[in-house]
């Protein structure tokens, strides 16, 4: 039985041998002419009709050739079996455009064609892989997927997908264009974060291993009693709970409920902590000269520890309802902070220092498990002057860079200057008022709360608001 590939190829050997004819005639019809020409006396009249028989041969020859084309036949859409064209002949081009990234991570059986049988059930759905990691377990292997899937593909159907070809724990939710990085490149940028400031390291953690909680539990309480918080040297891996040696004293700890973690993110987490032991204390020197409104120049940088005696002696020359505005509690407890809230490890702190050296005010950013506080003390002789909102302005910047969410700030409800700082970001604020004690939440990304399926909206950032200060060099 003839196949219809066979049944639609051409019979070039028949139109082959119709143009060698016409040519051996063509050849043939010259070659008499010019004999009759040679012994005949009308030669010019027989030259003639030669060359009219040559155009006329020539003439048939382009007209068979062009109804007879070598070319291949017009593509009708029609598929291999000379019926309705293939399904991927008809799809809609926009149905294909609009896609969406994914993070996905599932446990399969660690035997062959696993992962095979999950590939296939990716591509049935048109499903890009980009990157993909695995990750050994005792028993099975965790396989991180980043996926580029079509907009109209929910989540649940994916994950129904997955099960359906062997996967189990699957845990999936919406990436974005920083996720396009592969892995070793993006590990080593946290490393070098890490490297030149040692608030990086939460950050650089969470990072790494996604939706996470962290705490950095000291080894002293802020009245100098040991907490009972310590971990061995090589950390200790629990499921969905991390315990790290903290370099500073005391430990980290790393929770995220909704996921187990694997060998390989503890050794990589491990390998950032031993980095930052080994390369001690470490903050940024950079420094931002401004002018206030009336004129005097001030300083603004970043402060550590080695800023602890300076802190005090503004302490001291604060005010009882300064100092009470800003820590809430007992006024002669104020210096025990001083040394939780200038390391590094629990956050960021602005500190603001005169033309003659002297320290008047310290902003926080502090890192608080999975949420955001900022903190502000300006010296009473150095408040009304637009350096709160200028501190404020930067920590909301701060926490941007790092991917907060959100802010808050702790205070009371009569301390109108932090509430004029607030509500001049020009963010969205929520305001929550308990026995006297005002907290007030900024949003500083309002897509935040939406769904993973949500398409994400730019994260705002704060302006300078009038009367604050202004940058006049660096």
């Amino acid at each position: 039985m003839t196949s219809a590939k066979s049944a639609r190829r051409p019979h070039h050997w028949r139109r082959d041998l119709i143009e060698l004819a016409a040519l051996f005639t063509a050849v043939a019809v010259a070659d008499a002419i010019a004999n009759l020409i040679g012994h005949q006396p009308d030669g010019p009249y027989l030259l003639g009709a030669s060359a009219v028989a040559l155009v006329a041969t020539a003439a048939f020859h382009t007209w068979w050739a062009r109804r007879h084309s070598h070319a291949p036949p017009p593509d009708t859409g029609a598929g291999p079996d000379g019926g309705s064209p293939s399904a991927d002949a008809g799809t809609d081009a926009d149905e294909v455009t609009e896609t969406v990234l994914w993070r996905m991570r599932t446990t399969v059986r660690d035997a062959p064609g696993t992962l095979a049988a999950l590939c296939i059930a990716l591509a049935r759905h048109r499903i890009d892989i980009l990157t993909l990691q695995t990750h050994p377990l005792a028993e099975g292997t965790v396989d991180e997927f980043l996926l580029r899937a079509p907009a109209a593909l929910p989540a649940q159907q994916l994950t129904r997908e997955i099960s359906a070809a062997g996967g189990s724990s699957t845990w999936i939710e919406r990436a974005d264009a920083h996720d396009l990085v592969d892995t070793p490149t993006r590990v080593l940028g946290l490393a070098t974060r890490t490297a030149l400031d040692a608030a990086e390291l939460p950050l650089a953690l969470r990072q790494l291993l996604g939706r996470c909680t962290i705490h950095s539990l000291p080894a002293l309480s802020v009245t100098g009693r040991p907490t009972g918080e310590s971990a061995p040297v090589e950390g200790v891996l629990e499921d969905t709970v991390m315990r790290l040696r903290d370099p500073s004293g005391g430990v980290i700890t790393v929770e995220r409920p909704y996921l187990p973690f694997t060998p390989t993110e503890f050794a990589r987490a491990r390998a950032l902590v031993e980095l930052d032991a080994r390369l001690g204390p470490r903050v940024p020197r950079s420094e931002d000269v401004l002018t206030l409104p009336e004129g005097n120049e001030i300083t603004v940088r970043r402060a550590d520890r080695a800023d602890l005696d300076a802190a005090r002696a503004m302490h001291d020359r604060c005010s009882d309802r300064t100092l009470g505005l800003r820590y809430h509690g007992p006024v002669r407890d104020a210096d025990r902070y001083l040394d939780h809230l200038l390391s590094p490890r629990y956050g960021r702190t602005l500190a603001v220092q005169t033309a003659s050296g002297r320290l008047v005010a310290l902003g926080h950013l502090l890192w608080d498990g999975d949420e955001t506080e900022v903190a502000l003390l300006v010296e009473d002789d150095w408040q009304r002057r637009g350096i709160g909102s200028e501190l404020l302005g930067r920590l909301v910047t701060l926490a941007v860079e790092a991917g907060c969410d959100s802010v808050y700030a702790v205070t009371q409800a009569h301390n109108t200057g932090m509430v004029a700082a607030m509500r001049a970001l020009s963010l969205p604020l929520d305001y929550q008022i308990e026995e006297g004690t005002l907290v007030i939440t900024a949003r500083l990304n309002p897509s935040a709360s939406q769904p993973a399926d949500g398409s994400a909206a730019p994260v705002s950032q704060p302006q300078p608001q009038a009367g604050q200060a202004q940058q006049l060099r660096r």
